[in-house]
């Protein structure tokens, strides 16, 4: 091989090992298990939930209301798969989790930690109005091959406190600004209970730039996220979202996967984003 065709492979290669990556990441409100869902319960549906994130193999998987049963069993069942997380509950294993789930064949965990929505973010506690405990856990991820690092914040907002929501959004943008000051990367995931005309969406916009609108590619799938297991919804309520900063978005799906019988995997659609990084520190 010529010595200008050999610069050219080695150049080629490490653009596609490093800034020609991309990373795709999937926020799931799975809902939680109640033997009230009756056709849709937890047992009925599961394996379609695992054999869907098998099938688009997510760098990384925010869920929100997932008792620690379901998180374990998803955990049991995608092998190459971690996660952080605890429950709202009391810290460990009580209560609904906001875990991601990471693929350790990419990605190495460097610290994680979750918090709480709430005065005391630091202490097991409900938030100003809220109904329930909320939290946001977040880790640092590094990629095995490139070594490019990164930040994932995984959260579930309150569907009763107004003030609760606000003052959740202010206090997770305080986070990212205070962990992400060397730069890195950021990826903020979850259901938040918001749609997008309201306040606290608008104020994460002009943070953090909206997978769906920033998207190379239109929306693939339903403009809305929330289908309350109804399999004819038309489903136009968007309140579930990736936001991210220091990547561009190729493509943004809301992903209409179903069961066998039609029914729907839980009463959320998966939300998926393909990031590719804008710069590399």
């Amino acid at each position: 091989m010529k010595t200008h065709q050999l610069l050219f492979a080695l150049i080629f290669s490490v653009f596609a090992m490093g800034y020609g990556q991309t990373t795709k990441v999937i926020t799931y409100n799975i809902r939680y298990d109640s033997q009230n869902d009756s056709l849709d319960r937890w047992t009925e549906r599961r394996s379609d939930l695992v054999k869907l994130v098998q099938e688009q193999k997510p760098a990384f998987m925010g869920i929100q209301e997932g008792l620690y049963h379901q998180v374990t069993y998803i955990d049991s069942c995608l092998v190459e798969y971690e996660f952080i997380g605890v429950g709202r509950d009391d810290g460990q294993k009580k209560g609904e989790f906001s875990a991601v789930f990471y693929d350790t064949s990419k990605y190495r965990i460097l610290e994680s930690n979750t918090f709480w929505l709430s005065k005391t973010p630091e202490e097991i506690s409900v938030g100003w109005d809220a109904a329930l405990e909320r939290v946001c856990t977040y880790g640092r991820f590094e990629n095995r091959t490139t070594n490019q690092q990164l930040w994932v914040f995984n959260t579930h907002f309150d569907h009763v406190g107004v003030k609760a929501r606000k003052k959740s959004v202010r206090l997770i943008l305080k986070k990212i600004r205070q962990l992400t000051a060397n730069g890195l990367p950021v990826v903020l995931m979850g259901d938040f209970n918001l749609q997008p005309q309201e306040k606290p969406i608008r104020l994460i916009q002009r943070a953090l730039d909206d997978g769906m609108t920033f998207s190379k590619i239109p929306l693939t799938g339903p403009i809305g996220t929330y289908n309350g297991f109804d399999p004819k919804a038309t489903m136009e309520r968007r309140i579930d979202y990736i936001f991210v900063k220091g990547f561009s978005v190729e493509d943004y799906q809301h992903i209409d996967a179903r069961r066998a019988n039609g029914r729907h995997i839980s009463d959320h659609l998966p939300v998926m984003g393909l990031l590719r990084p804008k710069n590399i520190p």
